[in-house]
C-alpha cells in the first residue's frame, strides 16, 4: 500500500516508521525545508506518562505507559531510564501533597534519598518524589535518527513540499497546528537551553510551583532544557520577557548555579490541542488525521501511530477503538 504522510513532526514520524516496519511504502512530506522548527524540536523529550496523570486523563497514562519502550526498539540508546524527580521548594511543599494525591507509580524520598540520587541537589530539598519507571530522550536527536533510519527502510522524505503524490492510495495529515480546523485550539509553550558544567542531573526533574510548574531536562554537552510554559494562545512569535524570568528563577530556585549559567537558546513551539486535551486519529474515507498531541507528543505519538497504521493496514479490533476512544 502508498502512504502520504503530510508532516514531519513526532506524529509523522513515528507513523511512517510503524508503517514502514508492516511493509507499507511511505512518502513524507514537509513543507519547512528540514526536521528544525516544528513544535517537536521544542520539546522535552519526557516519556512520563504517571507524572502527567496529575493533569490529564487517565487515557494519558494508559496510552503512553508502552512509549519509552516503542522508542528504545526503534531507536536503541536513545532512551534514558533514569526516572523522574519531583521537587518542590519548602515554600510550596503542598504542591508536592497535591502532585502525590493525583498520580501513583511514585515512592517518597527523603534529603538523603534525593542526595544519593542527585548528589547536585544535595541539601536543597527536603522531601521529593521519585517516578522510577519514566524515562526521557532527547527529541532532536530522536527526530534526526528516526529521519535517517526511515531514509534507510526506503521511506521519502521530501522538504520544502506540501502536496500528495498523485499516486498515494491513503492520505495522513499529521500537519499539527497547522491544519486550522475550529475545533482545534494552539497552546503555546516556551523553553530555554542553558549550559553550565557546575550542574550535573542524571534525569529530568520537575520544580512545582502554584502557578507556573517548571521542568529541568539534562541533555549531552552540559546543556538543560529549561521549560515549558502553556499559554493558551497560537502565536509562535518569540518568547516574552515574564516567560523567561519564571523559567530562569525557577532554573535559579533548582540550583544557584544556573544563575552563571549561559542562555544558549530560547523557543517556542505551539501545540495542537483538542478540548479534551486528548489525541485523536479520524478517518473518512482514504483520509486520516492524527492530531491534538497537546504536551505529550513524543509520549503519545507512537500509540496514535499503531491504531493509525491498524486503521489504514485494516486491523478491525483496533479500528473502533481509534475512531471511538478519542472523540
Amino acid at each position: 500500500m502508498k502512504v502520504l504522510i503530510r508532516g514531519a513532526g513526532v506524529a509523522g514520524l513515528t507513523l511512517a516508521h510503524e508503517l514502514a516496519t508492516r511493509g507499507a511504502e511511505v512518502t513524507v512530506t514537509e513543507k519547512r525545508m528540514e526536521i528544525a522548527g516544528n513544535a517537536s524540536w521544542q520539546a522535552g523529550g519526557m516519556l512520563a506518562p504517571w507524572c502527567e496523570r496529575e493533569s490529564a486523563e487517565e487515557a494519558v497514562l494508559t496510552l503512553g505507559r508502552r512509549a519509552a519502550d516503542w522508542w528504545n526498539a526503534a531507536l536503541p540508546g536513545h532512551v534514558s531510564r533514569r526516572g523522574t524527580l519531583v521537587l518542590a521548594p519548602a515554600r510550596d511543599a503542598r504542591e508536592l501533597d497535591r502532585f502525590g494525591r493525583r498520580t501513583s507509580g511514585f515512592r517518597q524520598l527523603g534529603a538523603g534519598e534525593i542526595a544519593a540520587l542527585e548528589p547536585a541537589l544535595q541539601g536543597r530539598f527536603g522531601r521529593g518524589l521519585y517516578f522510577a519507571q519514566e524515562a526521557h530522550l532527547d527529541p532532536r536527536k530522536a527526530m534526526l535518527s528516526l529521519s535517517d533510519k526511515l531514509r534507510g527502510m526506503g521511506v521519502r522524505l521530501e522538504f520544502g513540499r506540501g502536496l500528495a503524490p498523485a499516486s498515494s492510495e491513503i492520505e495522513v495529515d499529521c500537519a499539527g497546528i497547522a491544519d486550522r480546523r475550529p475545533e482545534l485550539r494552539g497552546v503555546r509553550g516556551e523553553m530555554l537551553m542553558l549550559r553550565t558544567d557546575e550542574v550535573s542531573l542524571a534525569r529530568p526533574v520537575r520544580l512545582l510551583h502554584p502557578r507556573i510548574p517548571v521542568y529541568v531536562v539534562p541533555r549531552e554537552q552540559n546543556l538543560f532544557m529549561v521549560g515549558a510554559t502553556m499559554i493558551e494562545c497560537d502565536a509562535d512569535g518569540p518568547i516574552t520577557v515574564r516567560s523567561s524570568m519564571e523559567l530562569l528563577s525557577a532554573a535559579y530556585t533548582l540550583h544557584p548555579a544556573f544563575g552563571e549559567a549561559e542562555l544558549v537558546e530560547t523557543g517556542v513551539g505551539v501545540r495542537p490541542a483538542f478540548a479534551d486535551n486528548l489525541p485523536r486519529v479520524e478517518r473518512d474515507g482514504g483520509h486520516i488525521r492524527i492530531n491534538g498531541l497537546y504536551r505529550h507528543g513524543f509520549l503519545l505519538a507512537p500509540a496514535m501511530a499503531r491504531q493509525a497504521a491498524d486503521l489504514i493496514l485494516g486491523n478491525p479490533a483496533a479500528k473502533e477503538f481509534a475512531l471511538e476512544a478519542h472523540r
